[in-house]
């Protein structure tokens, strides 16, 4: 009887264990459960996710093509009448003005650039631009926007010449179907403005939505045009 008694108690113990380590176990488990990293799927955004995503939803749907004689003159940046001094860098006037934009909207820089070398010396310049508006010449781009459909908003850059943009405009608008998209004129003159450029530009590009109140600066204001270009862009939504 005594030993049916002490087996009883010894069974009745080794139950009380089993329990008590399950017990622990289970806590263990939940333990390593609730500290464990999320999966992918449950994981909130990182803030580098959430970085890159404001950075496509800000900017990577945006192309900033320009045009500047100083990128095309065959010669050294410094040594052309088109350009600027912007943060002790030489750069193109419209090209300085893009830079502006890039900054603020995060867009992509694209330089339009031709097989024709013009002329540094500006008296040249204006002469070579009155020769080729008269003769109706279309030069040919040397450069291509790989993927145009990656973009809905593209803001064209050029300077004005003649009361008009520069006949390589004419090739770009040519090669392009802006069909469905927004485009956006900026200019840099000396006199000028706009000189009728959007129109023009929507003549060119009848499907496409061309933004008339576009922006302009004379030549020798454009390398202190940040604030200003600031500003229109926030007058657009930008």
């Amino acid at each position: 009887m005594q030993m049916q008694k002490t087996r009883f108690i010894a069974g009745l113990l080794a139950l009380m264990m089993m329990l008590a380590l399950a017990a622990c176990g289970k806590a263990d488990a939940a333990e390593d459960e609730s500290t464990a990293a999320p999966k992918p799927s449950e994981a909130a955004q990182t803030a580098d996710e959430t970085a890159e995503a404001n950075g496509k939803a800000g900017g990577s749907n945006i192309l900033i093509a320009y045009f500047t004689a100083a990128e095309n003159s065959g010669v050294d940046a410094v040594s052309s009448a088109s350009v600027v001094t912007v943060d002790d860098t030489a750069k193109g006037v419209s090209q300085a003005v893009a830079g502006m934009i890039a900054e603020r909207t995060g867009g992509e820089l694209f330089s339009i650039q031709t097989s024709v070398v013009y002329p540094a010396d500006m008296g040249e310049l204006i002469d070579y631009a009155a020769e080729e508006q008269d003769a109706g010449v279309l030069p040919e781009l040397t450069t291509h926007i790989e993927d145009l459909d990656e973009y809905d908003t593209v803001f064209v850059g050029f300077p004005i010449w003649w009361y008009d943009m520069p006949q390589v405009m004419y090739s770009f608008f040519e090669e392009y179907d802006f069909a469905g998209k927004t485009i956006i004129p900026f200019t840099v003159h000396n006199g000028s403005r706009l000189s009728g450029t959007p129109a023009t530009i929507q003549e060119l590009e009848p499907e496409a939505t061309v933004i008339q109140d576009g922006f302009t600066v004379s030549h020798q204001k454009a390398a202190d045009a940040a604030e200003d270009v600031a500003a229109w862009l926030a007058d657009l939504g930008y």
